[in-house]
């Protein structure tokens, strides 16, 4: 009779799925290659990156490294092309509404364009849960997925993107959708939270000033981060900020700090948006470095998501013509208070452009608010890692860190489009080839052609 200590459990020891991080002991030198790691710091030349397993071994001038102390390593020549770490995308909603095979679809596009890491902004999580799984065990292509599970107040529940996240339960009542008053049991709201799997708490609308430090005072004491919109009406920004929220995102909320007569529930926000661009632009231009000040001081991390208000027009009588001017001087105001910025977009671009969304944030980062092509690029690998809270963990080329990479053709410093030239992304050291990418989405564009063709 066999003891049932000494039975062998099924599935023990799995056969390696098709997109896994490589395991130690799996020694890649990647050579004779141009380095810029995330730091703003100039590209250096000449450079060698040693990844074993899912992590960084080496970074150093090639001739410095010993070739004896990487006998067995494989070896691939990068002579020409630039070496940064994977990109991140600090706001997606791949789950609003659900949609199983478009966000699979979006995130083997994300990952082959270079984009290791999201944060999902909350959404249907049950979904999304899921999907990270896949992406971190290699089942499926696709980036890190780090998610957010969204507390607002009552009143905002019966809007219709939460009950396509809620679908089987109630809006509100769920755990990854709660609906947040003074009589709620915080402990056991953030606990339910956590239990989803997020790793953190999205703190949305209608909420009063109060009860977002609460919230986010019981969130960090269960250590969870905290992400907010940068106004949450009726909370105001500088309200938000000294809750002590870890990141606030979109940019042109921050105009409200100056508002008049200000929004006292989020949906009241778009009627007061053009009183508060016409305000923001008739102050001095340090009318804000106080709040942007209090920021920096705080850590508080600024998720701009600057082209959303140019790509989506507004609804708000006079916003839409103000909101290019608007977030141009708050993103430099916040660049010169020394605010760390991240790069967000809050939307995918469609399924026929080969790149995802985050290359049209950049390129409006630099083309549109003027922000240098080396802060474009930190803002969106060690800037986007502290706003996960992982800025130890990955978004810089050193090592120690995640072998989380992008290799590109051309240097990125002289034009932020170079990103889009893609030839390796590196995810917890396993390669994924846009060359096969191409060929992939060329074999699906064909077939979809010929499934359509008339007999």
């Amino acid at each position: 009779m066999v003891d049932r200590d000494e039975r062998p459990i099924a599935g023990n020891d799995p056969a390696p799925t098709p997109f896994a991080a490589a395991v130690p002991g799996q020694v890649v030198l990647y050579r004779g290659v141009s380095v810029i790691d995330g730091t703003g710091a100039p590209a250096r030349h000449g450079m060698a990156v040693v990844t074993d397993g899912p992590t960084i071994a080496a970074v150093a001038p090639e001739d410095e490294l010993r070739s004896s102390d990487l006998s067995g390593a494989e070896t691939v020549d990068l002579r020409g092309a630039f070496l940064l770490p994977g990109l991140i995308d600090t706001h997606q909603h791949l789950s609003t509404p659900p949609n199983r095979e478009q966000a699979e679809a979006l995130m083997w596009r994300q990952l082959y364009g270079g984009v290791t890491a999201i944060r999902e902004m909350a959404g249907d999580l049950r979904q999304m849960a899921d999907l990270a799984r896949a992406a971190l065990v290699g089942e499926i292509p696709g980036p890190d997925v780090h998610n957010a599970a969204l507390m607002a107040g009552p009143g905002f529940f019966d809007d219709p993107r939460t009950w396509q996240v809620s679908q089987g339960a109630t809006p509100g009542a769920t755990a990854w959708m709660q609906a947040i008053d003074d009589g709620t049991d915080l402990r056991l709201a953030v606990a339910m939270a956590r239990g989803t799997g997020a790793t953190a708490v999205k703190v949305y609308a209608d909420l009063a000033p109060a009860l977002v430090a609460r919230i986010t005072e019981e969130a960090h004491r269960q250590g969870m981060r905290v992400w907010a919109h940068a106004a949450v009406f009726p909370a105001m920004p500088r309200d938000v900020v000294a809750a002590g929220v870890d990141v606030v995102s979109h940019a042109h909320y921050l105009a409200y700090d100056l508002a008049g007569d200000r929004p006292v529930a989020y949906r009241q926000q778009r009627e007061h948006l053009a009183d508060a661009y016409e305000r923001f632009m008739a102050a001095p231009e340090d009318a804000v470095d106080g709040l942007l000040d209090d920021m920096r001081r705080r850590g508080t991390i600024l998720d701009a998501t600057a082209s959303l208000t140019a790509r989506i027009p507004s609804s708000a009588p006079g916003a839409a013509e103000l909101a290019p001017d608007v977030m141009r001087r708050l993103i430099g105001r916040a660049r010169a208070a020394g605010v760390t910025i991240c790069t967000g977009t809050d939307y995918e671009s469609p399924p026929s452009d080969p790149y995802p969304s985050l290359h049209d944030e950049l390129r409006y980062l630099v083309e549109a608010m003027g922000m240098p092509t080396r802060e474009v690029i930190r803002a969106a690998t060690l800037a986007g890692a502290a706003g996960v809270g992982l800025e130890h963990t990955m978004g810089a080329v050193r090592p120690g860190m995640l072998a989380n990479l992008l290799i590109v053709a051309d240097d990125p410093h002289e034009d932020i489009d170079h990103l889009r030239g893609v030839i390796t992304t590196v995810k917890r050291g396993r390669r994924h080839d846009r060359a096969d990418y191409d060929r992939a989405s060329a074999t699906r564009a064909g077939a979809t052609i010929e499934e359509g063709t008339p007999a």
